[in-house]
C-alpha cells in the first residue's frame, strides 16, 4: 500500500474536477432548464406519468447544479473549503440525495414503459398521473431519508499545508472514530441505492425488449423510444452509477483500515466527475418521455 501522504499531495484530483464539473454544470443547466421550460410550455396539457417523473429528475439536477460552483471554487483553491462546516453537509447531502433521486426516477421510468408497453389496456384504464405523483412523493421521501445520515458523517475538518497555513477539507467522513459505521453506510447505499434499482431496471428492459422483438404492432417510434432509453440507462450505469459505488466503497473500506492504494484513489476521482454526468446525459432521456423536446430536437417523426 502506498503512502497517504503521497496521493494526497497529488494534483490528480485538483487538475481534473474543475474543469470536468465546470463543463457538465454548463450542459446540465441548459439542458434541464430547457427541459423544465418545454414541461411548462410545450407539454402542460399532457402530463402523463413519463413526464411527472422526468420533471422530478429535472428539478433534482437543477438543485444541485446550483451547488457545483463551491466544488469548482473548492477544488481551484488547492482543496480550501471556505463555505463553512454547515454548507459542506448541505454540499455532501444534495450530491448523494441528487445521485439516488436519479437512480430512483430512471427505475420509475422504466417501470412506468414496462407497464405501458407490456399491458398497454391496464395502463390506459388504470394509471394516471396521480399515481406517478405519488410515486414521486415517496421517492422523495425514501431518498431523504437514506441520505440524511450524511449530515452526521459529513463535514469540514483542518489540515496542515505547509509549516505556516492550514487547509480545510470538506470530507464524507470527518471523525475518523467513526470509519466502520460510515463503511457500513457506504455498503448500505450501494445496495439499496444502486444494486436494487439496478436490477428492477434491468428486469423492466428485458420485459419491454422481449415484448417488442415478438409484437409486430409496436410502431416504429416506439421502437426508436425503447432503443434510446435503453441505450441511455446502459450508459448511465456503465459510466456514473456502478464504477462509482464500487470505487467509493473499496475507497472508504481502505480508509477505514488505514490504507489507500493512489491508483484506486485517482480511480475514484474520475467516478466523482462521471456520477455527476448522469445530469448531463438525463436531456436525451426526456426525449424518449415526451415529444416536445424530440420535435424539438429532432423534427418531427412521420409516426407522430
Amino acid at each position: 500500500m502506498k503512502n497517504d501522504s503521497l496521493c494526497n499531495e497529488s494534483q490528480f484530483q485538483i487538475d481534473l474536477l474543475p474543469p470536468m464539473y465546470g463543463i457538465e454544470m454548463t450542459v446540465a443547466l441548459l439542458g434541464n432548464i430547457f427541459a423544465l421550460w418545454l414541461l411548462g410550455t410545450r407539454e402542460r396539457k399532457d402530463w402523463h406519468t413519463g413526464v411527472v417523473f422526468s420533471c422530478n429528475l429535472a428539478i433534482s439536477d437543477v438543485l444541485y447544479i446550483l451547488t457545483l460552483p463551491l466544488l469548482i471554487i473548492y477544488y481551484g483553491k488547492k482543496k480550501n473549503w471556505t463555505f463553512g462546516d454547515a454548507v459542506c453537509k448541505i454540499e455532501r447531502f444534495l450530491f448523494t440525495s441528487n445521485l439516488y433521486v436519479s437512480i430512483f426516477f430512471i427505475m420509475c421510468i422504466s417501470v412506468n414503459r414496462y407497464i405501458a408497453i407490456v399491458y398497454p389496456f391496464f395502463t390506459r384504464s388504470y394509471v394516471r398521473p396521480v399515481h406517478a405523483k405519488i410515486a414521486s412523493v415517496l421517492v422523495w421521501f425514501i431518498v431523504i431519508i437514506t441520505s440524511s445520515p450524511v449530515f452526521s458523517f459529513a463535514g469540514t475538518e483542518v489540515v496542515e499545508s505547509d509549516r505556516v497555513h492550514n487547509r480545510t477539507l470538506c470530507v464524507s467522513c470527518k471523525d475518523k472514530s467513526r470509519a466502520k459505521s460510515h463503511l457500513k453506510y457506504t455498503l448500505f447505499l450501494m445496495v439499496v441505492g444502486c444494486m436494487i434499482p439496478f436490477l428492477v431496471t434491468f428486469a423492466s428492459y428485458l420485459g419491454v425488449i422481449w415484448t417488442v422483438l415478438k409484437n409486430k404492432n409496436i410502431t416504429t417510434l416506439e421502437k426508436r423510444k425503447v432503443a434510446l432509453m435503453v441505450a441511455l440507462v446502459c450508459i448511465l450505469y456503465a459510466t456514473s452509477f456502478v464504477p462509482y459505488h464500487f470505487l467509493q466503497t473499496y475507497h472508504v473500506y481502505l480508509k477505514s483500515e488505514n490504507l489507500k492504494e493512489c491508483w484506486l484513489y485517482n480511480s475514484y476521482q474520475v467516478s466523482k466527475g462521471l456520477a455527476t454526468l448522469n445530469m448531463c446525459l438525463h436531456p436525451l432521456l426526456y426525449m424518449a418521455v415526451f415529444d416536445s423536446i424530440r420535435t424539438v430536437c429532432c423534427g418531427r417523426s412521420s409516426d407522430d
